[in-house]
């Protein structure tokens, strides 16, 4: 089968390991490419296998699954193109799982997930969405994330138009796109359009980092 996802694995426990390389080679559309055991191996898998996917586990030991994500991400920005990452938690809505989406994870499966969800939260984040939602994003950093002190906008956020600003804004606050072209009088293709322009005036990558660059810049309470 050709364009199957390609799917890496960072995890220090073996056991864990096989089992999700086992269930992620048993699906068509899906290609188990490479696993590591801690944070350097995976910066060097990623390079190496180029998949599309990675699974990281936050807490492991030499390098954690945070510092991992932050700097395989920032190779995106050296002009090099870097995998969605999706980090593994053994805790919901806990201050490592806040830092890893801050560091540029898409979102954040429990290890204990059901192995179905964590399929579907695979080919989710290869489809560019991420797997939490907006509202839970914001809860997480409510709780756990430091705001900038600054009030004043980016200078990029001036930027955007008044409507890609109330959009922006609307999906700031976790309202979905049926919700935002009820609210805006468009249609639902619309607000995909402006979303899509929106994450590119601003260097973001998905909705995730939409919340995130919105809370941390004090444009949502």
């Amino acid at each position: 089968m050709t364009d199957r996802i390609r799917v890496a694995l960072v995890d220090d426990q073996a056991l864990f390991r096989t089992g999700i390389r086992m269930l992620v080679s048993s699906q068509p559309d899906l290609e188990f490419v490479g696993e590591a055991g801690d944070g350097v191996e995976g910066i060097a898998l990623a390079g190496s296998t180029r998949p599309d996917v990675i699974l990281m586990d936050i807490r492991m030991p030499v390098l954690d699954g945070i510092d991992a994500t932050q700097r395989i991400v920032a190779a995106r920005a050296a002009g090099a193109e870097s995998p969605r990452i999706l980090v593994l938690t053994t805790f919901d809505l806990d201050e490592a799982a806040a830092r890893a989406i801050r560091a540029g994870a898409s979102g954040f499966v429990l290890k204990d997930a059901d192995p179905e969800f964590l399929l579907a939260a695979i080919r989710t984040v290869h489809a560019g969405t991420s797997v939490i939602a907006a509202s839970a994003t914001r809860e997480l950093f409510q709780q756990f994330g430091s705001r900038s002190a600054g009030s004043t906008p980016p200078p990029e956020f001036g930027g955007l138009t008044q409507r890609e600003r109330e959009i922006f804004l609307l999906a700031a606050a976790g309202r979905s796109n049926s919700e935002i072209a009820t609210e805006e009088f468009v249609s639902e293709a619309t607000v995909k359009t402006h979303i899509s322009r929106i994450l590119a005036k601003l260097g973001l990558r998905d909705r995730v980092q939409l919340v995130v660059y919105a809370y941390e810049n004090r444009l949502i309470d």
